[in-house]
Formats: structure tokens, C-alpha cells, sequence
């Protein structure tokens, strides 16, 4: 793991933040992961309980994802991976998705000056095919234009879920001529979509529900879960912080003990 992340860092270069106009970070936030995911849930509950469409709900979560992403960049997370839209969510109801998919081009437009301003690079992960054209359009022009940035990377998950992306990186290894006996972890990793993302430190899941939910199955292997009660919709950049402190007073063994983990510090 340290390996990965030291060859991450080096690979990226130094991380430039400042800007004048961007609130300090909070003191309290004496640790910050490289990298985060969250699970955007909550947005439908958040609106039965407004009495309001379920539509409302995921609008006021685009506004979470707005403040959220700042927030994040702005403390010095380098990547973030966000849960959009998931391989099961195409059941919902069809108007249901074609009001997300909606929502989904209108973020891609209306933050496009936000994401080239502060030096976001913007990717996707997921199935992306399936996705109608009104949001792959926006999507992909936005991905190219945004290839070069480096401050931070914002990894939106759409179409995607976990198992599947376990099974299409088996297959792509095996088309690539791995015998089966030969592949590993090491190698089924160069074929698994986050690949060029570090290594995943945080996952996040707003609404209290205590699952992942088919999200990034293979790469939440050894981080550090956090479970909060507050809904997507009302989930700002104070909630970031709070999982950020959690994360902060961890510790993380990757298998070993304590007393080896001090010993490899000393």
C-alpha cells in the first residue's frame, strides 16, 4: 500500500491548493486521507420527509455535491469517488431516470467553469455506454478537457457496481492472456477501472444505512468505513469534516499489530 501511494505522489507531483478566496481549512482535521469515496443516499427519504417529489431530493443532493467537492479539494483530498448512479438503479421508475439523467447533464454543464477553474480532472467509472447520449456528450467532452488537470481528481461512479467490475477485469485479464494460475491481486488490479486512482483510504456513506451496496467492492479491502445518520441532501462540508476527524483518530494495521506498526515508524 505505501508503495502504491509513494508512486501515486511522485507520479502527480506537488499539489497546489491556495487559493486567497477558499476558507482555511478547520485545525481539528490533523490527517487527511488521499482518497475518499462516498455513497450519496438518503435522497429520496429526504424528500418524503420534505413532502416533496423524489425528484426535489436529488436536486438538493447536487447542491451536497457541489459544496462536498470543494470542500475536498480544498483540504487536500486528492481523489474523490462519488456513487451517482449505480448498475441497479436502472430499475427504478422510468421517469425516475430520465429525471436523474436530467440532473446528472445539468451538473456536468453547470459545473464545467468550477472543475476547469480549480484544476479538477474529472473521470468515470462504471458503464458508462448505457448512459443516454444528452449525458455522455457533456461527459466525455468535459473527461477530455479536464484530462490535464492536476490538482485534484473527481471520479464519478455511473452504471457501475462492484461485482460487475470484479468479473469485467477477470475477463479483460484473461483475454490479455493470463493463464488463470497466474493471475493475482497484483495483476487483476491493472485491469479493475480505479486503477489509476490511489488506494481507496475512506468510504463514506450518508442516510445510516450500514452497507456499501456493491460500491467498489474490491478496492474498500482495507479502508476505513464511516456511517452517518445524515441525509445526502443535507450532507455539507462540516459532515466532510466530521468523517475526516473519525478517520484521523484510526488506526490502520493492514494485518499487522500495533506494535509493528510502531516499530516501522521508529
Amino acid at each position: 500500500m505505501t508503495s502504491l501511494r509513494t508512486h501515486w505522489r511522485t507520479a502527480r507531483g506537488l499539489l497546489s491548493l491556495g487559493r486567497q478566496d477558499e476558507p482555511t481549512p478547520p485545525p481539528r482535521l490533523s490527517e487527511v486521507p488521499t482518497s475518499v469515496a462516498i455513497i450519496m443516499d438518503g435522497n429520496g427519504r429526504w424528500a418524503t420527509q420534505q413532502k416533496l417529489p423524489r425528484i426535489e431530493g436529488h436536486r438538493r443532493g447536487a447542491d451536497s455535491v457541489r459544496d462536498v467537492v470543494r470542500a475536498a479539494r480544498q483540504v487536500g483530498i486528492e481523489a474523490l469517488t462519488l456513487y451517482a448512479f449505480s448498475s441497479q438503479n436502472w430499475q427504478r421508475p422510468p421517469d425516475e431516470v430520465k429525471a436523474l439523467m436530467e440532473l446528472l447533464r445539468d451538473y456536468l454543464v453547470s459545473e464545467h467553469d468550477e472543475i476547469m477553474d480549480n484544476g479538477i480532472r474529472l473521470v468515470s467509472i462504471g458503464d458508462i455506454d448505457r448512459l443516454p447520449g444528452l449525458v455522455r456528450q457533456p461527459l466525455d467532452a468535459l473527461m477530455a478537457e479536464s484530462a490535464g488537470n492536476r490538482d485534484m481528481v473527481l471520479c464519478l461512479a455511473l452504471s457501475y457496481g462492484g461485482r460487475e467490475a470484479i468479473v469485467a477485469a477477470c475477463r479483460a485479464a484473461l483475454l490479455a492472456g493470463i493463464a488463470p494460475e497466474k493471475l493475482d491481486a497484483d495483476k487483476l488490479a491493472a485491469f479493475m477501472p480505479t486503477r489509476t486512482l490511489p488506494p481507496l483510504d475512506l468510504l463514506i456513506r450518508t442516510s445510516g444505512e450500514q452497507r456499501i451496496s456493491n460500491f467498489l467492492l474490491w478496492e474498500s479491502a482495507y479502508a476505513e468505513l464511516y456511517f452517518t445518520p445524515t441525509l445526502w441532501p443535507d450532507f455539507r462540508r462540516q459532515h466532510l469534516y466530521e468523517a475526516l476527524d473519525a478517520y484521523a483518530a484510526r488506526e490502520r494495521r493492514f494485518g499487522l499489530t500495533s506494535e509493528q506498526l510502531k516499530a516501522q515508524s521508529r
